[in-house]
């Protein structure tokens, strides 16, 4: 199995909470970018570029899947802000040292080989006072179904010791996407607990579009690029860094400078 198909790529279906999601995430990210030079660690398609590049100096956006890249390319072609390139977060990155303000790890950190070596090497990249943000889905709410490709997945205080192991001091952690407490809620949760239990879910991003469409109706396609303003951004709530959270399904942590 590839990364391509567990990755979010353009012409896909999605639900319009997953689109949220994605706005939410690079939308968050560009308030942290104003001409800085960023880096976004495991970029996939790169849907949210455009709106880091807005802001930032100079925007390079990596992954290692050639093939996923391709769609980077193709949509930021004419754009001179944006460099893409093909690197393995698994080994040393080719940049100098302190070489970025900001480094973005969006849905990624669980796909790491060796968490230590790419944390030791993000460190040695960022500038002292560089800002990290790091997104992933929270694995401690009811129904988590993990990516088959996955190697480990961090709870909020998992997060917070991460970050306070590898030099970026105590993490500032956030919840977004708050699980809906209604009964239709409670009764997709169940049915995918279900599903989780008997090996029912789908391995592939292709395969989880036919569930999406019954559990959330009608769905839009994943554009090359999430445009500003057209979606909702969901909002980010602090959470306790030494609490285990079972409310949001996504969890954001971010090092200040």
């Amino acid at each position: 199995m590839s990364y391509k198909s567990v990755t979010e790529l353009p012409g896909q279906k999605a639900s319009k909470e997953q689109l949220d999601m994605l706005y939410t995430r690079y939308k968050f990210a560009s308030q942290f970018c104003q001409d800085k030079k960023v880096l976004e660690i495991a970029c996939g398609a790169g849907f949210g570029l455009s709106l880091i590049a807005e802001k930032a100096k100079e925007v390079i956006a990596c992954d290692v899947d050639e093939e996923i890249l391709n769609y980077a390319r193709k949509a930021y072609r004419n754009n001179k802000k944006i460099k893409i390139m093909k690197i393995d977060a698994n080994k040393k990155l080719p940049f100098s040292d302190k070489r970025f303000d900001v480094i973005i790890l969006f849905e990624a950190l669980y796909y790491l080989e060796n968490t230590e070596k790419t944390l030791k090497e993000i460190f040695r990249v960022l500038k002292k006072s560089g800002i990290l943000l790091i997104c992933l889905p929270n694995k401690n709410i009811e129904g988590f179904n993990p990516s088959p490709l996955s190697k480990k997945y961090f709870s909020v205080p998992e997060l917070n010791k991460l970050f306070s192991d590898f030099g970026f001091g105590e993490a500032k952690i956030y919840g977004s996407c708050k699980i809906k407490d209604n009964i239709e809620s409670k009764i997709i949760s169940l049915i995918k607990i279900f599903a989780i239990k008997f090996n029912l879910i789908p391995k592939t991003m292709e395969g989880k579009g036919i569930l999406k469409r019954i559990f959330f109706g009608r769905l839009e396609k994943i554009p090359e690029q999430i445009e500003d303003e057209k979606y909702e951004y969901l909002p980010l709530i602090a959470l306790d860094n030494n609490k285990i959270n079972k409310s949001y399904k996504v969890l954001f942590a971010i090092r200040e400078k």
